[in-house]
């Protein structure tokens, strides 16, 4: 059973979400004090956390800077809002999806499902370190070193990257990433999917591979490994 901390104020959208939830056999923890959040959190250490941006105390997006400054867990943001800022906010902050309210509780239900098959089936399935520019890639913990330094990545630009390199020196398609990162295109937009790249790509560039992931223009992207480099 999956343990998902569902951060909403609104008592009975709360109330609606953690009856459909549990439906499916997850276990919801909600907030009592908002002011205790990430109180909370550690207390629940959940492996999906909903959130919605408009909250007492501190937005949503307070709340996801101070989560991903101690960990990588999937964060989804449920939001009334629908300026274009607020999604394009949420993916540089590191949530892994936006969803629009009001939305379809199956398109919910859809979105938990693929990012916790995801991040949890993909992190249990690699166990191996990967070398690429003479800098090694380790799955588990979700973080590049070289020589110059260590970065760490969220769960969607470890696999991002990961697919990359998996056909590295040849063109991956937009569409190919989308698809298999969120298993259904029709649930993330175009842009979101230029957000995560250009995060992977600035995060990379600390330790000085920035430029080895490229844009191809109207193609896709590609993950450049040159011999003896």
């Amino acid at each position: 059973m999956f343990n998902i901390l569902l951060i909403e104020d609104d008592t009975s959208l709360f109330t609606e979400i953690e009856s459909r939830l549990r439906q499916w056999s997850y276990d919801v923890h909600g907030i009592n004090d908002f002011s205790k959040v990430m109180e909370r959190f550690t207390e629940i250490k959940p492996d999906l956390v909903l959130i919605d941006i408009q909250l007492p105390m501190y937005d949503g997006f307070h709340w996801c800077r101070m989560i991903r400054a101690h960990s990588n867990v999937p964060i989804l943001f449920l939001s009334s809002r629908d300026h274009p800022t607020d999604m394009v906010m949420s993916m540089q902050l590191g949530a892994d999806d936006f969803i629009q309210k009001p939305f379809n509780f199956d398109v919910l239900i859809a979105k938990i499902q693929a990012v916790l098959r995801r991040v949890y089936n993909y992190s249990s399935e690699q166990t191996n370190l990967k070398t690429w520019n003479k800098a090694t890639i380790d799955y588990e913990k979700n973080s590049v070193s070289n020589s110059v330094g260590t970065v760490e990545l969220t769960k969607n630009e470890i696999y991002i990257l990961k697919a990359l390199i998996e056909h590295k020196n040849r063109i991956v398609s937009r569409e190919s990433l989308m698809q298999s990162l969120w298993n259904d295109e029709r649930f993330i937009s175009d842009n979101t999917l230029t957000v995560n790249v250009n995060r992977l790509r600035k995060r990379l560039g600390e330790i000085g591979l920035g430029d080895r992931i490229e844009t191809k223009v109207g193609q896709g992207y590609i993950a450049i490994e040159e011999e003896n480099r």
